[in-house]
C-alpha cells in the first residue's frame, strides 16, 4: 500500500514537472503560448490513467491550474484569480481528471473481475482434472487391497509382491499429486509466494535430484552434463529440485519409447539454463505450453485410464521458475523426444 502511494505521488510529480518545464521552454524560448494548457491537461490525463482513484488526478488538475495562472498567464509570476480564462482552464482540467479517473477505475475493476473469473475457471478445470486423475490409482489400490484381503491364502508370493509394489507405486503417485496440487494452488499467479534465494552449487543440486529421483524410479540411463567450472546460482534449492524432479518424472511417465534421458546445465554471462531431454515419442507442444501457462487438461484427456497428472506437475514447474524471475519452455527435439528448458538469472536477490 505504501509503495503504491509513493509510486502514485512520484508519477504525479514527474508528469507535472515535465509539463511545467516543457511549457517554460515553449513559452519563454520559442514564444509559443497557446499549447501550455494543452500540455498540463495531457499531464493530468496521464496522471489520472496511471494512478489509483480520483485524488491524484483532481489534485494535479488544481496544481496545474495554479501553475498556469502563476507562470504562464499575465501578470506573470503572480496569482490572478479574477481572470475568467484561468477558472475555465482549472474547470476543464478537473473535468478531465474526474472523467479519466472514472473510466480508468471502471477498466481496472473490469480487468480485476475478468482475472478473478479466469482464476475461478482454472480452479474448476483443476478440480475436474484432479478428480478424474486420482480415480484410477485409488481404484487400483482399493482393488489390490480387497483382493489380498479376500484371497490372501490363494495368492502366490510373487503375486502378493507384485500387488504390493503396485499399491506402493500408486501411493507414491498420489503423494506427488497432492504435493503438486498444494504447490500449484499456493503458487498460482505468484500469490502468497516468497522465494528466498541462497547461493547453491549446481553440482550438489543435481546430485541431490538424482538421489531423490532414483528412490522412486528404476530408470538409470541418465546422462549428466555440467559446466567444468564451479557454478553457484542464487535459488530456492528445494523448489528448483522439485522442478527438475517433476520434469524428469514427466519424461519417464509420458515419454513413450524413451530409453535415454539427459540433464544438462549451461551458463552464460547473465543466465543459467537447465535442460531435461529425452528420446521418447515427443509431446504436443501446444498442450504442454497451455499447461505451463496454468491451463489444466480436461478430464477427457485421461480417458485411457492412465494417470495423466492433469498437467499439475508442469504448472508447478512454471510457477516456481517464474517466481524466481525466470522462464520455462518446451519443444520437440529434431532427433526425437521432448526437451524442457528453464532459465534462471545469476543475480542474487529474492522475488516476492
Amino acid at each position: 500500500m505504501v509503495k503504491r502511494v509513493i509510486r502514485d505521488i512520484f508519477i504525479s510529480a514527474a508528469a507535472l514537472c515535465s509539463a511545467f518545464l516543457v511549457s517554460l521552454l515553449f513559452h519563454y524560448v520559442f514564444d509559443i503560448y497557446e499549447h501550455v494548457s494543452t500540455l498540463f491537461a495531457f499531464a493530468v490525463f496521464l496522471i489520472s490513467v496511471y494512478t489509483d482513484g480520483y485524488v491524484y488526478g483532481v489534485v494535479s488538475a488544481f496544481v496545474g491550474a495554479l501553475a498556469i495562472n502563476y507562470a504562464f498567464a499575465f501578470p506573470y509570476f503572480e496569482f490572478d484569480f479574477l481572470t475568467p480564462v484561468n477558472f475555465i482552464s482549472a474547470f476543464v482540467m478537473v473535468i478531465i481528471a474526474v472523467l479519466t479517473g472514472t473510466l480508468t477505475t471502471k477498466l481496472k475493476k473490469h480487468e480485476a473481475e475478468k482475472a478473478e473469473s479466469e482464476r475461478e475457471r482454472m480452479r474448476a478445470n483443476l478440480l475436474r482434472a484432479v478428480s478424474h486423475d486420482i480415480r484410477t490409482p485409488l481404484t487400483t489400490i482399493y482393488g489390490s487391497a480387497s483382493t489380498m484381503e479376500e484371497e490372501w491364502n490363494e495368492l502366490s508370493a510373487e503375486k502378493k509382491l507384485a500387488m504390493l509394489k503396485g499399491i506402493r507405486e500408486d501411493s507414491d503417485w498420489l503423494v506427488r499429486m497432492v504435493e503438486n496440487l498444494l504447490s500449484v494452488t499456493r503458487m498460482q499467479d505468484g500469490q502468497n509466494v516468497k522465494i528466498i534465494k541462497t547461493p547453491t552449487v549446481v553440482d550438489e543440486l543435481i546430485d541431490s535430484v538424482l538421489v531423490k529421483f532414483r528412490k522412486g524410479h528404476q530408470f538409470d540411463n541418465i546422462r549428466i552434463s555440467l559446466p567444468d567450472e564451479l557454478l553457484i546460482v542464487p535459488m530456492d534449492a528445494m523448489l528448483i529440485e522439485q522442478v527438475i524432479i517433476n520434469l524428469m518424472d514427466n519424461a519417464v511417465r509420458h515419454g513413450k519409447g524413451m530409453t535415454e534421458m539427459s540433464v544438462s546445465v549451461c551458463s552464460s554471462d547473465d543466465d543459467v539454463v537447465f535442460e531435461i531431454r529425452d528420446n521418447g515419442s515427443g509431446i504436443s507442444v501446444e498442450r504442454v505450453t497451455r499447461m505451463l501457462n496454468g491451463h489444466y487438461g480436461d478430464s477427457k484427456d485421461s480417458g485411457d485410464g492412465q494417470k495423466k497428472n492433469a498437467g499439475i506437475g508442469l504448472s508447478v514447474c512454471a510457477a516456481i521458475v517464474r517466481a524466481h524471475g525466470g522462464d520455462i519452455f518446451a519443444e520437440n527435439s529434431r532427433e526425437g523426444g521432448a526437451v524442457f528448458r528453464f532459465i534462471l538469472e545469476k543475480e542474487e536477490g529474492s522475488v516476492e
